[in-house]
């Protein structure tokens, strides 16, 4: 399938409505204007996609500002979004953001994406009246909620991704290394349509299985080697994220200590997944997978989070780690991705994407999972 036929596929993407949300927040928080400046996030609220962007909203007012490379480009795709921005061309985003708050007087930026640089360069411009306020996270939430366009759209990326992985796994044999594994990887979703890998595949072999984000090197894999395999695809913007483990030979050439840890992670995984629901904290999915491998011996050999949200970033809102207390509710897309490394040997993660429903999730990955029987 061709990326043009993927997209004629696909429910239209429209972005009516998002900019009511983020001024809903400007009120929460007294504010006279909100200037976006992370370019997902101005893609989220305007569908434009150049490399060059800022939005200044204000409660009348609606700004996207860029420089004149997106003349054309710019009006054409905030008309295909539906998106009632009007466009300024202005090749310093400052200078034009400033122009655009017209008499606020208390205006959020981006504390998480605003550079020092930056910030010298908005109290340098702004008049002794304005109140310059820092702000993270407002657009991060509201963009982790996904509609039913965007769901669409990483569903396809992940669907393409299982396709992919079924036809590779073939290649998974002794004297094959990870780059061409990876190679073949990212190759195979790109002539299935996508316009890529949703991030750098991770492929990790025998002892580099022990590296949560091994890179995939020369490294030539053996009979009993695990390998773990981390990709995702991107599709129109949005992007989706998984994680298989497999044993090099099949799982009659595992050793004991493979047979151990993968059977663990998958319990465990499971027991994640089995945790999503609306209405619970992102830190009790953590726990549902963490007291499994520690109750087993092996917490200190699952040092990251259980997982993060997916969408035009491969790392979003919710965080699902052990101290996060955000709400989970429906339309929220994330990864439950626990794993287990041991350093010198190898290590074990299984992954799945999941959209949070009322009374559960609904499983966006479709991979078999690995699983041996008794010996």
């Amino acid at each position: 399938m061709t990326s043009a036929a993927i997209l004629a596929s696909l429910p239209p993407l429209r972005v009516d409505g998002r900019v009511d949300k983020l001024r809903a927040a400007m009120i929460e928080r007294a504010l006279d204007a909100f200037v976006v400046s992370g370019l997902s996030s101005v893609r989220w609220l305007t569908g434009f996609t150049g490399s060059n962007g800022a939005v200044v909203v204000t409660p009348d007012t609606f700004t996207l500002i860029t420089d004149g490379r997106y003349a054309t480009q710019a009006p054409a795709q905030l008309a295909e979004a539906g998106c009632s921005a009007s466009v300024v061309l202005d090749r310093w985003l400052v200078t034009g953001a400033v122009a655009a708050l017209g008499s606020a007087r208390r205006v959020a930026l981006e504390a998480d994406v605003v550079t020092w640089s930056v910030l010298q360069r908005w109290e340098s411009e702004v008049s002794d009246t304005v109140e310059l306020v820092p702000t993270a996270r407002v657009p991060a939430e509201l963009r982790a909620i996904k509609d039913d366009a965007e769901l669409a759209r990483i569903a396809k990326a992940a669907g393409i991704v299982d396709g992919v992985l079924a036809e590779v796994e073939a290649l998974l044999v002794p004297g094959i290394s990870e780059r061409e594994v990876g190679q073949a990887l990212d190759d195979g979703i790109r002539a299935s349509g996508a316009s890529g890998p949703g991030y750098e595949t991770i492929v990790g072999s025998g002892p580099n299985a022990a590296l949560p984000h091994a890179r995939p090197t020369d490294r030539v894999m053996e009979s009993g080697d695990l390998v773990v395999i981390d990709v995702g695809g991107l599709v129109d913007g949005y992007r989706s994220d998984m994680t298989r483990t497999f044993v090099i030979g099949g799982p009659e050439a595992a050793d004991e200590t493979a047979i151990e840890i993968h059977s663990l992670v998958t319990r465990a995984q499971a027991a994640g997944v089995a945790a999503v629901r609306a209405g619970i904290e992102a830190r009790e999915i953590d726990d549902a997978c963490r007291s499994i491998i520690c109750d087993a011996g092996h917490g200190d050999h699952f040092g990251h989070g259980t997982g993060h949200g997916v969408g035009l970033d491969i790392h979003e809102l919710p965080s699902v780690h052990a101290t996060d207390t955000a709400i989970l509710q429906p339309g929220h897309v994330l990864t439950v991705e626990p794993g287990v490394y041991l350093p010198g040997i190898g290590g074990v993660r299984v992954e799945d994407l999941v959209v949070v429903t009322e009374t559960g999730c609904r499983p966006l990955t479709s991979s078999p999972k690995l699983h041996f029987s008794p010996r």
